[in-house]
């Protein structure tokens, strides 16, 4: 039994490490885009809107892909991933640190909380939350055409906090989903090891994605006029 809850406790080890590794590289990349001159271009239209919906595509890909990959090759699209992020959120980010900088320190300590505490909820919670996935996944689709929307129309006082207001609630259901279907998942695979470290990264990209979302939202709410 102890065996069972150390190679538990491994696998769930490499999935943190491997999506704060990720969010690391974001803020990272960010910071560089917003004190290097040189590196500006890359948050210039139209690059930036390649950049934004080439990421979608290929977050999309990825998880499509996630089982026909070597591990460590889907290791290095999550890490690509989290590089196109860096580069997606620089704009709201820059924009923080010219209004408010406490706000970002204040964003990421809150959805740090949010997501621990809903990751840890998933992961002990014996309900099951599987009948969650169609609204999460609406909700999700639903937030991607507003956002879409928004780039034409920009969304402004009311309607846009309750946009990111929904956004935590849903990226924040979704922490609690995904950690009980990847403990869900590890427990059927079996001794299949292979499978469980092409899981891992699933599992840490599906999780980074939840934190950035969360990150972002919260970023936005705190810089509402």
């Amino acid at each position: 039994m102890k065996n069972v809850a150390n190679t538990m406790d491994g696998y769930l080890k490499k999935i943190f490490a491997l999506m704060f590794g990720a969010v690391g590289l974001t803020a990272v990349v960010t910071y560089m885009i917003i004190w290097c001159k040189e590196l500006q271009f890359l948050i210039m239209p139209p690059l930036y809107y390649v950049l934004l919906f080439g990421g979608l595509a290929f977050s999309i890909w990825a998880q499509v892909r996630a089982f026909s990959m070597k591990p460590a090759t889907a290791a290095l699209m999550l890490m690509i991933y989290a590089a196109i992020m860096g580069i997606v959120i620089t704009p709201l980010v820059a924009v923080s640190l010219s209004v408010n900088p406490m706000s970002i320190f204040y964003a990421f300590v809150l959805a740090a909380a949010m997501f621990g505490c809903m990751a840890l909820f998933g992961y002990k919670t014996v309900k099951d939350l599987s009948f969650l996935g169609i609204f999460l996944f609406m909700g999700m689709i639903g937030l991607i055409l507003v956002g879409i929307a928004s780039m034409i129309w920009p969304l402004g006082g009311t309607f846009a906090t309750i946009v990111s207001f929904i956004g935590v609630l849903v990226f924040a259901l979704f922490t609690a989903y995904d950690m009980q279907n990847l403990k869900n998942a590890y427990n059927s695979l079996g001794n299949d090891e292979y499978s469980k470290n092409q899981l891992s990264v699933l599992g840490a990209l599906h999780l980074y994605i939840s934190f950035i979302a969360m990150f972002q939202y919260l970023l936005s709410l705190f810089n509402r006029d």
